[in-house]
């Protein structure tokens, strides 16, 4: 299992001042982390470098917002948000990001008052598959987030993921396994990763309330067999958010404080993960 650690629990951008968090995180025994590329015009080219000396590999997430929904109706629209989203593979490329993950199927938080129509789930396929084509130009792996029923309407169900995966039918396109998510919309957790399958590229581990993973009331114990019963091997991130950032707070609907400080939740989340991959594996 390669372990990460998404930045956002920082900051909105990776730039210089991330750089001793960073090293941080590989003293603790990180083996990446997890980029959030926003702002298409930092260095990025720099920023890998800068990582590579530290020792730490990448995996990144991005998001589509209501100008460059690629479900629109409006075709225009769409093709903006197969060019941001395509940019920013480049911007991954160029620091040498392994994966994409994230809710870029469609715009964040922007409803109709009713789920997808047909032809919302074809200009979705449509422009996802635009982008994994681009994908596999640059040679970063796309790993599709669902989400919950409060965040977006496309992809709500990892079986709903699933599908629209095996519609792009293009092998630079899978898809990822979100905890905080699946909490929220899934019935049973055994099936909801079951249904990925081989398609599973990338593992959010993120506690109910956003704080330190194992403190909270997700099905760890059924959610860490079911990973090791598909086989799964690849990416495990921590995704968390706190207070550090006022934009991300907003966007996170944080506005308590879930953890004693960052680093404590990274040590202890990555802790946390290690006992229970190593549990299945009978090494602890």
């Amino acid at each position: 299992m390669k372990y990460g650690m998404n930045l956002l629990l920082w900051s909105g951008e990776v730039t210089d001042a991330l750089m001793p968090i960073c090293e941080q995180l590989k003293a603790i025994g990180y083996d990446g982390v997890e980029l959030p590329i926003h702002n298409l015009d930092l260095p990025y080219a720099q920023l890998g470098k800068q990582l590579d000396d530290i020792g730490l590999r990448r995996t990144s997430t991005t998001i589509r917002i209501e100008e460059d929904n690629p479900i629109s109706p409006d075709p225009a629209t769409r093709a903006k948000g197969i060019e941001l989203t395509k940019r920013t593979l480049d911007c991954c490329a160029a620091a040498g990001v392994e994966t994409l993950a994230g809710p870029y199927h469609s715009a964040l938080g922007v409803f109709s008052g009713k789920g997808p129509t047909a032809d919302e789930w074809k200009w979705g396929v449509q422009s996802m598959r635009e982008v994994a084509e681009h994908a596999a130009k640059v040679g970063v792996q796309l790993a599709v987030e669902t989400l919950n029923r409060f965040e977006c309407y496309l992809l709500n169900t990892h079986a709903d993921t699933r599908r629209f995966v095996a519609e792009v039918d293009h092998p630079a396109c899978g898809m990822m396994y979100d905890t905080f998510h699946s909490n929220i919309e899934e019935k049973k957790i055994s099936p909801a990763v079951e249904v990925c399958g081989d398609k599973l590229v990338h593992v959010h581990i993120s506690e109910n309330d956003r704080g330190t993973p194992g403190e909270g009331h997700v099905h760890w114990d059924e959610t860490f067999d079911a990973i090791a019963a598909l086989g799964y091997d690849g990416w495990m991130v921590i995704e968390a958010f706190g207070l550090a950032l006022p934009e991300v707070a907003a966007a996170t609907k944080i506005w308590r404080r879930m953890f004693k400080d960052e680093i404590t939740l990274a040590t202890n989340g990555l802790k946390f993960m290690k006992t229970e991959v190593d549990k299945r594996k009978g090494i602890a």
